[in-house]
C-alpha cells in the first residue's frame, strides 16, 4: 500500500464543449494484503490548477471536499471510474465524475468487490459484507496519505445508486464501528478512521431483511408484474425487452403473508414526523405511518406542479388550485406499477441478487430472512444474523460505537419500484430522530436512477462544504 505522488497524469479532457485538465493518479492499491487487486484498486483526480495555485469556486489543493462516488449496481463489482470512457456513457455528455472536477472537487473513485468475484481455488471472494469493507478501507487509505493527496479528508462524500446507495448510507451509518474491523485486518487496511463527511444515496436498496415486508405493503393486491430484460445486441449495445405476468398463487400468498408483518417492524421503530407525532401502522397496514408516505408522495407532485408539469392525467391525485391535496394510494401503486414478484428479495427459489451477496465463500447463495427460510423452495442455508447485520445501516443509527455522518442527502423515485418507497423515508426519519441532518426528496417521475440532479447535489455539497 503506497500512495507514490510524483506517479501521475495531466490530463486535458474534453467532451462536447467542455474541457477540464486534471492531474491522474490511477490504480493505487489501497490495502496491504489485497484478496484481488483488479478491485481493490482506487483513482484519485483533481484539479490541476489547484497544483499551479489556482482555485475553484473557492476550493483550493487542501480545502476542496472529496467527492467519493461508487459504481456498484446489483451489488457487482464495482469499477474504479474515470471521468470519460466509462461503458455506460452518452456520447458528448459528461459524466459525474467529470462535472464533480470541473465543479472544483477532488474525485476518489475506488472499484469494490462484488458477490459474484471467485478467485483462482473457486472460493467467492466479494460476498457480504466485503463491499462496504473495500469502501472503509478506501477511505483509511484516503486518511492514511492525507498529507500528500489533494483535498480534504475531513470532507469526504460519499455518493452511489441502487446497491451502491446502500452502500453509501452504510459509509455514513458505520464509521469505525468495531464489527468491521477484523475484515479491515485481513485485507490489510491502513489503521486509520473510516467514518465520512456527508452521505449521498440514491433509491438505496437497503434494509435488506425488511424489504420484502415494506415491498409487498407497498404493493399489496398488485399482483401483475412488469418489467424489463436486459441483454447486449451483437454490437454490444445494451437491448431491452418487456416482461409482463401474473404472480402464481403461491406468490400472492406470500405478499398477503409478508405485508402483515411490516406493520409490527414500523411500530417497534417508534418513528415520529417533523412535529413529534408517532408513525405507526395497525394490522390492517393503515395509520399514520401510511399517511406520513402520503405526504411524501403529495410533496413530489407539488414541487412537479409547482415547476408546471401537467398532472391532470393523475387520477389518484387531486389537486384544487395547483395544489395536490390528496391521494388514492391503492391507484398511485396502482398507477406506478409492481416490478418484483413475491418476495422480491429473498426469493424462495433462492436466486435473487440478494440471495447472492449473503452467500459464503463456499457458498453461493442463501436465505436471510426467517420467513424466506421457513418457506424455501429450495432448502437453503441461511445467512449468519451478523452477515445480515453488518449490511443495514439502521441497524447502527443507535449504536454509540458507529460514527455517523452528520449531513445526508437521499433521493428516491415518486416512481421507482425496486424497492419501496418506506425503505428510503424511514433511513431519513430515523436519521432525524438522532439528530443528523437530512435532506430527503422522492423527485417525480423518476424512476430506479442516480446522478440525475447534479446541479442541486453540488449545491448541497457546496452548502455543508463551507457552512
Amino acid at each position: 500500500m503506497r500512495f507514490e505522488k510524483e506517479l501521475y497524469q495531466v490530463e486535458k479532457i474534453t467532451v462536447g464543449n467542455d474541457t477540464i485538465e486534471v492531474r491522474a493518479f490511477r490504480n493505487r492499491i489501497y490495502v496491504d494484503k489485497p484478496v484481488q487487486e483488479e478491485f481493490q484498486q482506487m483513482n484519485v483526480f483533481a484539479p490541476e490548477t489547484y497544483y499551479q495555485g489556482g482555485t475553484i469556486h473557492g476550493y483550493s489543493l487542501h480545502t476542496a471536499p472529496i467527492f467519493m462516488p461508487n459504481l456498484v449496481g446489483g451489488y457487482m463489482p464495482g469499477m474504479a471510474g474515470e471521468p470519460v470512457g466509462m461503458p455506460w456513457e452518452q456520447e458528448g455528455i459528461p459524466n459525474t465524475i467529470f462535472r464533480a472536477l470541473q465543479h472544483g472537487y477532488v474525485v476518489a473513485t475506488p472499484a469494490i468487490r462484488g458477490r459474484v468475484l471467485q478467485n483462482a481455488s473457486g472460493e467467492y471472494i466479494g460476498k457480504a459484507p466485503a463491499c462496504v469493507v473495500d469502501y472503509k478501507a478506501a477511505v483509511r487509505y484516503l486518511r492514511h496519505f492525507a498529507k500528500e493527496l489533494p483535498g480534504d479528508t475531513e470532507k469526504i462524500i460519499t455518493n452511489g445508486t441502487s446497491a451502491g446507495g446502500a452502500l453509501s448510507s452504510l459509509m455514513g451509518a458505520t464509521g469505525n464501528h468495531p464489527d468491521y474491523e477484523g475484515y479491515l485486518e485481513e485485507i490489510g487496511a491502513a489503521k486509520e478512521r473510516d467514518d465520512i463527511f456527508a452521505a449521498s444515496c440514491y433509491c438505496p436498496i437497503t434494509n435488506l431483511e425488511h424489504a420484502d415486508m415494506a415491498h409487498e405493503w407497498q404493493f399489496l393486491h398488485v399482483n401483475h408484474y412488469h418489467r424489463m430484460h436486459m441483454r447486449m445486441d451483437e454490437g454490444g449495445r445494451p437491448a431491452f425487452t418487456q416482461e409482463d405476468g401474473q404472480m402464481s398463487e403461491l406468490q400472492i400468498k406470500a405478499s398477503e403473508e409478508l405485508a402483515k408483518r411490516f406493520p409490527d417492524y414500523v411500530n417497534s421503530l417508534k418513528l415520529r414526523d417533523e412535529n413529534g407525532a408517532l408513525l405507526e401502522l395497525d394490522a390492517e397496514g393503515n395509520g399514520s405511518f401510511k399517511e406520513y408516505m402520503k405526504r411524501v408522495v403529495l410533496a413530489s407532485a407539488q414541487r412537479a406542479l409547482d415547476f408546471g408539469a401537467e398532472l391532470s392525467d393523475k387520477k389518484w391525485l387531486i389537486i384544487r388550485d395547483g395544489v395536490a391535496v390528496a391521494m388514492d394510494w391503492q391507484e398511485y401503486v396502482r398507477d406506478i406499477t409492481r416490478m418484483k414478484s413475491a418476495p422480491a428479495f429473498d426469493a424462495l427459489s433462492m436466486d435473487s441478487p440478494e440471495n447472492d451477496l449473503f452467500g459464503s465463500g463456499q457458498t453461493n447463495m442463501r436465505h436471510f430472512t426467517e420467513y424466506s427460510r421457513l418457506n424455501s423452495l429450495t432448502g437453503g442455508e441461511m445467512a449468519e444474523d451478523g452477515a445480515v447485520k453488518r449490511m443495514n445501516p439502521m441497524k447502527y443509527l443507535e449504536d454509540n460505537a458507529a460514527v455517523k455522518a452528520r449531513h445526508w442527502r437521499i433521493r428516491h423515485g415518486e416512481c421507482d419500484r425496486d424497492t419501496s418507497l418506506a425503505i428510503s423515508a424511514m433511513l431519513a426519519l430515523k436519521l432525524k430522530e438522532i439528530s443528523c441532518e437530512v435532506d430527503y426528496h422522492s423527485p417525480w417521475n423518476v424512476l430506479h436512477a442516480g446522478d440525475y440532479d447534479l446541479e442541486e447535489l453540488f449545491a448541497w455539497v457546496d452548502e455543508i462544504a463551507k457552512s
